[in-house]
């Protein structure tokens, strides 16, 4: 079986790319089989990022950061289970490098979440793992904890969280804050410095770790918001809309050994960290 999808025309309209147009057959028994996967992982992967251009090509000691996040996702499941969706072509090509699967979606999606939602079309599943493409040293075992946490709550919306070690985290803007009921939902998500005390001092907090677990029909609901919600819009956080919608989101203690690359001098800090741990 041919269980790369990687290789489709993209047809140009105004606004949309028709995705997913294959120029290698695929028989009904294959097309079943790809259907009955369950659970697959997805990573959105975005070229025109505004802090920083080009975010998942940046080579980060001889591997571009979207292929290092890749890698650690092969870890947990087979190839065949592990996607990139994006609307660059750059991307797609990148991916073909390295025998990466690729979905091609619109470029007018929202959020990475909307293109999630719109990228799981194309495959049929029981449960989306959605994994940022800009975590090059993720975990694998917090993606096994996020899959065993949708399995044991079918239906339910999962992501992760780790303890802050540090003020600077603490107040750090591109670092989401979470607070949680004492049943472990989550209660709200915010850039800013919170839960904290009356003389605004940093005690103890938990940060956002970008490892989801959607299923198939709170995407589809997620993505027929047509604008992003008002909260979500304010603190540009995705989860937020869910939410705003009325969902529950179950958030589950991980690692928090990743590190979301956000700016240039995020990327620095990895490529010395990396560094460092090559050196005898």
């Amino acid at each position: 079986m041919n269980k790369h999808i990687n290789n489709f025309f993209s047809l140009e309209n105004t606004k949309h790319r028709t995705p997913l147009i294959r120029k290698n057959f695929v028989s009904k028994k294959q097309s079943n089989f790809i259907q009955k996967k369950r659970p697959v992982i997805i990573i959105p992967a975005r070229y025109h990022s505004s802090r920083l251009p080009g975010k998942p090509l940046k080579d980060i000691e001889g591997k571009s950061m979207l292929n290092r996040t890749y890698k650690k996702c092969i870890e947990v499941l087979p190839k065949q289970d592990v996607y990139v969706a994006t609307d660059s072509l750059i991307i797609q090509k990148h991916c073909q490098d390295f025998d990466a699967n690729v979905l091609m979606t619109s470029s007018s999606c929202l959020t990475g979440t909307d293109r999630i939602a719109e990228a799981c079309n194309y495959i049929k599943c029981d449960v989306i793992i959605n994994v940022q493409g800009d975590e090059p040293i993720i975990n694998p075992e917090d993606i096994r904890k996020v899959i065993d946490a949708a399995i044991k709550y079918p239906g339910q919306i999962i992501n992760g969280m780790a303890t802050i070690e540090t003020e600077d985290q603490f107040f750090n803007p591109n670092i989401p804050k979470v607070v949680t009921r004492p049943d472990g939902k989550l209660l709200y998500m915010t850039r800013a410095a919170i839960p904290t005390t009356k003389s605004l001092k940093f005690e103890m907090a938990w940060k956002q770790i970008c490892i989801y677990a959607f299923p198939v029909d709170c995407l589809k609901s997620f993505a027929q918001q047509k604008n992003k919600t008002p909260l979500e819009q304010i603190e540009d956080i995705e989860i937020l809309r869910f939410l705003e919608m009325s969902y529950d989101v179950r958030m589950i203690a991980l690692s928090g050994s990743s590190f979301a690359i956000d700016t240039p001098e995020d990327l620095e800090k990895i490529r010395e960290q990396l560094k460092k741990d090559k050196t005898p």
